[in-house]
């Protein structure tokens, strides 16, 4: 499965430094948001710290509003508005990329994934600003996770077609979210795992490397 595909679609598409250079570090990317947005260093984050920043930068990806926030966290609506608020100017490059999303939207009626591929938002211009505002968050969202779709499905075809050349048993059975099964024979794991690595982890080029994370056992049941 790839690791935080979609933050890392973030990063690429906002073009935000900070974040950009969290995952360059190759260190544990929650921390080292935490790290900025509470003004600490990063060893000084405590795991409280952590899971927050890790909503929060979740929480971006899914336009989640101040209340939606607070739920999840279980803190005031100020609390919230205040760790977003930090967030953006400390990564000042997802709040323009957000704007320049919903504004794209309300004058082409459509945003678009790294790969073209559109989806049509006919509500941004709604007089409902229940539904406004939903097209505001699909507005957002669907170029991070509509890239990290197309980007999976690019690596599909890749591991399928090398699968298929190199005649071997394993099988790709099953797409879930941004990972990957497969059905492989236990005397080919030690080809066929490095191999389907290579392919999801080259599948796009983003600013940030791709990284995948595998497990294997006897059933899905057991990962």
């Amino acid at each position: 499965d790839y690791s935080q595909i979609e933050l890392r679609v973030l990063a690429h598409i906002s073009g935000d430094e900070g974040l950009i250079n969290a995952f360059l570090s190759g260190a544990d990317f929650h921390t080292i948001t935490a790290s900025e947005v509470f003004g600490i260093p990063p060893e000084k984050v405590t795991s409280l710290m952590r899971d927050r920043a890790k909503a929060v930068n979740f929480g971006i990806v899914y336009g989640i509003s101040d209340y939606g926030l607070a739920q999840g966290l279980n803190i005031s609506n100020q609390e919230a508005e205040d760790y977003k608020e930090t967030y953006f100017e400390k990564f000042p490059g997802v709040r323009e990329f957000m704007y320049n999303s919903v504004k794209n939207a309300r004058e082409n009626g459509y945003v678009t994934t790294l790969l073209n591929r559109r989806r049509y938002i006919p509500d941004i211009a709604s007089r409902n600003y229940h539904l406004r505002s939903f097209a505001e968050r699909v507005a957002m969202n669907t170029p991070i996770q509509g890239s990290a779709a197309d980007i999976i499905k690019i690596a599909m075809v890749k591991v399928h077609q090398n699968l298929k050349k190199g005649g071997y048993k394993s099988k790709l059975i099953l797409q879930v979210h941004d990972e990957l099964v497969f059905d492989v024979p236990k005397e080919e794991l030690s080809i066929v795992i490095p191999a389907v690595k290579h392919h999801m982890e080259t599948a796009f080029a983003l600013r940030v490397p791709l990284v995948v994370d595998f497990k294997q056992g006897y059933t899905w049941d057991e990962l």
